[in-house]
């Protein structure tokens, strides 16, 4: 992984947005190379390991999930292929009219698969009901800084925000929060089920779903009246079969029965598929973390537990800081496919640090067994701890167990600790992990948008996509701050900061970075091109020769 391939910030939001408006001219419908022109028909199958939760943009907030929006809904922002940058998508224009007030302009006569017009209804409809719904396991947090959405007339949308000039107000409408849906398919206060999107054809996308079977087949095809920034796919029609075992992923492409493998295969899996003449290993800019999730309310000594104590509680989280090993993970589990990360913000983004060195461990990234004893002892705490740790069996590729084994190992070898491991399968973790079922657990992120401030906001402030009962106050407005600040200088300071507070207080344990692998028939172009630092996995750049 190369971490300076994400070193950039977005370049679409400027100092001064107060004073000078930000305009964005639309590319028509065909910009680039990739994922334009015409297409050339023909079909392609995709497989992945990667789990479906909702099609409805409200009810889900996961990578899966996230991978089938981006082939079949619209978006007012987006990111063309090769770039991290937003850009008008189904919108003509985007600007700061005042510094408080974002005006998107919708391109004339745009429509639904179903026929119906796509207006600024639509879109004010999307972002109302994401706020009215607030699902647990939804990105509604993302738009913590929109008050409301006017429409003056049927093109043009209003964006009234909380806070002025605000940084990452375009990027997050490129976000799992900005699919625009359709206003007579959805309902308005509930997560619309999968079968009456599909039935209603709630498609603008370049592709529509013609055929679906929750995490096992869909089918996709080209939608001719998609006017968005990505162009007409290369691919007329798209299978995605969803495996439950990476090894199967491996034999269906190493035996070329798909054409295209994408999250999650094994390290070794990919090694070995290095020296395979008949595929494609690619690799992409990396942007996915991992990390472990303290329940604030549940974890040993934790607010609702009989033996409640914040201190004791705080050295808990700390001493498992202190004995993770994260280049034995790396090494041992991952084959170099992921790295160690010292951080809440990955290592190459803009403002990134790395207090978790300098503060836990042996001071410069290893583990240290005598200092978790002395921190522990320091607070009173009774060892061993006994630690309950979840993991999903099927989310995050298969390597999650030997993951997850190593790193009870690592903590009980230190006899400290005593860990109850177990695990569960996605569709029932996903729901379980927000009801205070988990003390502690895993958890993976794959970014929304290729800036710092989506690897603080979702998880630090008041209200965040975690539920895990961590709230401070200061940490909360300093993120709003940096979320406002023009001067880069200022900015990166900032971030620095929440960073260094959030390190103390470790509502996470983050301790891997990994990078973006494909693998793909030897006939089968465009993966590169969309193994780009969008970090979205589109299907129009790809074709077969």
């Amino acid at each position: 992984m190369t971490s300076g391939s994400i070193s950039r910030r977005r370049s679409v939001a400027t100092a001064g947005l107060a004073a000078t408006a930000l305009v964005l001219s639309a590319c028509g419908g065909s910009d680039g190379d990739s994922g334009s022109g015409g297409g050339n028909g023909g079909s392609l199958t995709i497989g992945t390991t990667d789990k479906i939760t909702f099609l409805d943009p409200a009810g889900s907030y996961d990578n899966g999930s996230f991978a089938v929006m981006n082939q079949v809904f619209p978006f007012l922002m987006n990111t063309p292929f090769g770039s991290p940058d937003v850009e008008p998508d189904i919108a003509e224009s985007a600007e700061f009219t005042a510094p408080t007030q974002y005006t998107v302009t919708l391109k004339p006569d745009l429509k639904w698969a179903n026929g119906h017009d796509l207006t600024s209804s639509d879109v004010k409809f999307t972002f109302d009901r994401q706020l009215a719904i607030a699902d647990e396991n939804g990105p509604s947090s993302l738009l913590y800084n929109l008050d409301s959405v006017e429409t003056p007339d049927d093109t043009t949308v209003v964006f009234n925000l909380k806070s002025p000039n605000d940084q990452v107000f375009p990027q997050i409408l490129s976000s799992p929060a900005g699919p625009i849906v359709d206003e007579e398919v959805f309902s308005a206060d509930s997560v619309t089920p999968d079968k009456e999107i599909v039935d209603g054809k709630a498609f603008h996308g370049p592709y529509t779903i013609t055929s679906y079977k929750q995490n096992d087949l869909i089918s996709y095809e080209a939608y001719p009246d998609y006017q968005g920034l990505l162009g007409a796919p290369k691919t007329d029609k798209v299978n995605v079969k969803y495996y439950a075992e990476a090894s199967n992923l491996k034999l269906e492409i190493q035996e070329g029965n798909i054409d295209v493998a994408f999250r999650s295969l094994t390290a070794t899996d990919i090694e070995d598929l290095r020296g395979n003449d008949k595929v494609k290993v690619v690799d992409g800019p990396g942007g996915e973390i991992r990390y472990i999730v303290f329940n604030f309310d549940t974890q040993p000594y934790g607010a609702k537990t009989p033996e409640a104590d914040p201190a004791k509680a705080q050295a808990v989280r700390q001493a498992v800081a202190d004995l993770i090993d994260r280049e034995e993970i790396a090494d041992q589990v991952y084959k170099g496919t992921y790295t160690p990360l010292y951080s809440f913000v990955p290592e190459g983004l803009t403002g990134a640090t790395e207090p978790l060195k300098e503060k836990y461990g042996d001071g410069s990234g290893g583990a240290d067994a005598d200092k978790a004893k002395q921190r522990l002892a320091a607070a009173g705490v009774q060892t061993p701890v006994n630690l309950s740790l979840q993991y999903s069996n099927d989310h995050y590729g298969p390597s999650s167990a030997d993951e997850y084994a190593l790193i009870k190992d690592q903590l009980e070898a230190s006899g400290l600790f005593s860990v109850d491991l177990q695990t569960t399968e996605w569709t029932q973790y996903s729901k379980q992990r927000t009801a205070d079922a988990y003390p502690a657990y895993q958890l993976g992120w794959f970014p929304d948008y290729s800036d710092a401030d989506n690897y603080l906001t979702p998880f630090f402030l008041l209200e965040n996509f975690l539920s895990n009962h961590y709230a401070d106050q200061e940490v909360n407005d300093l993120i709003l701050q940096q979320a406002t600040t023009a001067d880069e200088g200022e900015r990166t300071a900032l971030l620095g900061e929440i960073q260094d507070k959030v390190g103390d207080d470790l509502s996470t344990v983050p301790y891997l970075q990994g990078a973006q692998v494909a693998v793909t028939g030897a006939d089968v172009e465009g993966a590169e091109d969309t193994l780009d630092a969008s970090f979205k996995f589109r299907y129009g750049a790809l074709s077969k020769g």
